[in-house]
């Protein structure tokens, strides 16, 4: 089986990485793709709780009805969150498997601040997504919207609304929740 593997804090998921999914289910030779939201960020970033966003990929991953799995396989691998030994870990478990690392081109410029980024592309060669203002000549297909979690808390904290940013049952899970500033 050929899996593209899409991780990231998805904190909270929106409109771009559904985009992304749908894009990579559409163009690139994978069977399926997984959403793999960060246990932990090696960054330091604050992220809601892990169950939450694991929850919200669920809900996007549900607009697909199939090809499409959510995986929290990074709360397994022991460590600091980086990819290099999540990938060593799924390499270990599922053997019969290929792997592809979506990656969108804004974060390139990250990749030496990652442990063994060599590694990372030989257990899973990068599927490099063009992401809106971040242009770069190996990304694949159109640029993708430049929204961005940040801007989507933001807004959520704020009330701006975010009906447009985020999908509606992720929007619906976040106020019920009362995550990112939301609700009372």
């Amino acid at each position: 089986m050929r899996i593209a593997l899409y991780g990231g804090s998805f904190n909270p998921p929106h409109v771009g990485h559904l985009l992304v999914v749908s894009y990579v289910l559409a163009t690139a030779e994978v069977d399926e793709i997984w959403l793999m939201p960060s246990y932990r960020h090696p960054f330091g970033k604050e992220l809601a709780p892990f169950v939450d966003r694991v929850e919200m990929c669920s809900r996007v991953a549900a607009v697909f009805r199939r090809g499409v799995a959510v995986s929290s396989v990074e709360s397994e691998v022991p460590g600091e969150g980086r990819t290099v030994d999540t990938l060593e870990y799924l390499v270990e478990r599922h053997p019969s498997c290929s792997f592809r690392l979506v990656i969108g081109s804004d974060i390139l410029d990250d990749t030496p601040k990652w442990k063994a980024w060599d590694r990372v592309k030989e257990l899973a060669p990068p599927l490099l997504i063009a992401r809106g203002g971040h242009p770069h000549p190996e990304a694949q297909g159109p640029e993708m919207p430049a929204v961005s979690s940040t801007e989507v808390r933001g807004r959520l904290a704020s009330g701006a609304g975010a009906e447009a940013l985020v999908p509606k049952a992720v929007l619906e899970y976040v106020r019920a929740r009362r995550l990112y500033g939301t609700g009372g």
